[in-house]
């Protein structure tokens, strides 16, 4: 994208202080993952930093370091992550209160899970630990061998019913576009 996502601008903030902010609102501890070497914006002092063990493995390992920085502070993790500059309080809480019985609950929409817009068991941490020492980098791994609850859109309908939480901006064509249709003014050029 040509400039870390984390430091796209969204009106006042940057999206990962807009990310925690939205966050911050259901979920305590806040826990953000990056790389050793990675710059952050100024966050909340309630946020926790960590910093992955194992660099750009991504978000699989990323979900490691995360529940092993949260132990036993919490029995359930909500991943987000930082490029959805729509992420709305309500969708997250709608996610983990779905979670019931199951080890993970997320989105599933027009076939494509959404594993970065998800509720996890803090229990799955050492599955997650032995896909990624064996190269399965991938979250959707994780969902074959964990009771996972798949979220449909229809069960967003309430809460979200564009499903704008789950919109992502992999270009910064993407998010500037993102950003003009829901009225702001775009990022600009990388």
């Amino acid at each position: 994208m040509g400039r870390p996502k984390a430091w796209l601008p969204f009106g006042d903030e940057v999206l990962l202080q807009r990310t925690v902010r939205i966050l911050s609102e259901v979920v305590q501890p806040v826990i953000v993952v990056a790389a050793p070497d990675q710059s952050l914006p100024s966050l909340p002092a309630h946020v926790q930093i960590a910093r992955d063990d194992r660099e750009y493995l991504g978000p699989l390992n990323g979900l490691a370091t995360g529940l092993t920085t949260l132990g036993d502070h919490a029995e359930i993790a909500y991943l987000s992550s930082c490029d959805v500059p729509f992420l709305r309080s309500e969708f997250v809480r709608h996610v983990i209160d779905r979670l019931g019985d199951a080890d993970i609950c997320m989105p599933e929409v027009a076939g494509y899970r959404h594993p970065l817009a998800a509720a996890y068991r803090t229990n799955v941490l050492p599955d997650v630990r032995a896909l990624v020492d064996c190269g399965r980098l991938r979250p959707i791994f994780l969902t074959d061998i964990r009771k996972t609850r798949l979220l449909s859109a229809n069960d967003f309908v309430d809460v979200d019913p564009e499903l704008a939480s789950l919109r992502n901006a992999n270009t910064i064509e993407e998010y500037d576009a993102a950003l003009r249709d829901a009225g702001y003014a775009p990022a600009g050029p990388a």
